[in-house]
């Protein structure tokens, strides 16, 4: 069972990793053309706090050494998708942004982490660091309900990206499998409702695909490499496995 869990793991991590990674096109149109559009940037702020302390779960927890690595590469590129924000963004944008990075980012997760680790002892710091982790984690695999309810709308999945949708699908259903071997339920519940998520979303995708409003293909042009072509990013990169992704 041991060796099972290791390698559900290692599974997750990949998929993980693809998931953290399928925002990049957005960003590679970004950096073309030098701008950050009507793309919002809270999505990749909630998901590098939510990575910051899915690394801080796993370095604490004993054993949970694959959690913290794979988030912890989360947390290296939702910075850098952060950083473009605040390099390509309009002025108010990119206020914005720094005000949310610095209070959520910087100074929310380090008052959790001073906290936790000098007022509580191991077992309800890892208790008190889970439950806050799941709570994020339900809030990023909850953020797609807005694109879910335009494809009902407009009868399209313009604006719901494939494989975003896909990844979500996929890291859900692997990090509850892994959840449900080491018995951490505080990976299993919110990567369960990530999973149920990514199943209503691929059921969308089946049925509003070949409308005639949609733009059914993954990669149609040049400016369409990004997972989602112009799609907007209604949905956490993640997003973060949240995994954050996370995600686990």
């Amino acid at each position: 069972m041991e060796n099972l869990s290791f390698y559900v793991g290692v599974i997750g991590n990949i998929i993980s990793v693809l998931l953290f990674l399928s925002p990049a096109g957005t960003f590679w149109r970004i950096v073309k053309h030098r701008s950050t559009e009507e793309f919002e940037s809270l999505p990749y702020i909630c998901t590098l706090l939510s990575s910051s302390l899915w690394t801080y779960y796993g370095i604490i927890k004993p054993g949970s050494y694959l959690v913290a690595t794979v988030n912890g590469f989360g947390v290296v590129v939702e910075i850098v998708y952060i950083s473009l924000f605040l390099i390509y963004a309009p002025p108010r944008m990119r206020a914005k942004t720094a005000i949310l990075a610095g209070i959520l980012d910087v100074g929310f997760l380090a008052t959790t982490i001073l906290v936790t680790h000098l007022a509580m002892h191991e077992d309800l710091r890892i208790n008190v660091t889970g439950f806050m982790c799941a709570g994020l984690n339900i809030v990023m695999y909850g953020s797609p309900l807005a694109a879910m309810k335009t494809v009902v709308t407009t009868k399209s999945v313009e604006y719901m990206p494939f494989l975003l949708s896909f990844f979500v699908f996929l890291n859900g259903g692997i990090w509850t499998f892994y959840a449900f071997l080491v018995h951490d339920w505080f990976l299993g519940v919110p990567n369960g409702s990530g999973f149920l998520l990514g199943i209503a979303q691929m059921i969308l995708y089946a049925i509003y695909c070949k409308s005639k409003q949609s733009l059914c293909k993954t990669i149609s042009d040049d400016d369409d490499l990004e997972f989602g072509g112009d799609q907007r990013e209604n949905l956490l990169s993640s997003s973060g496995p949240t995994q954050n992704t996370n995600q686990e």
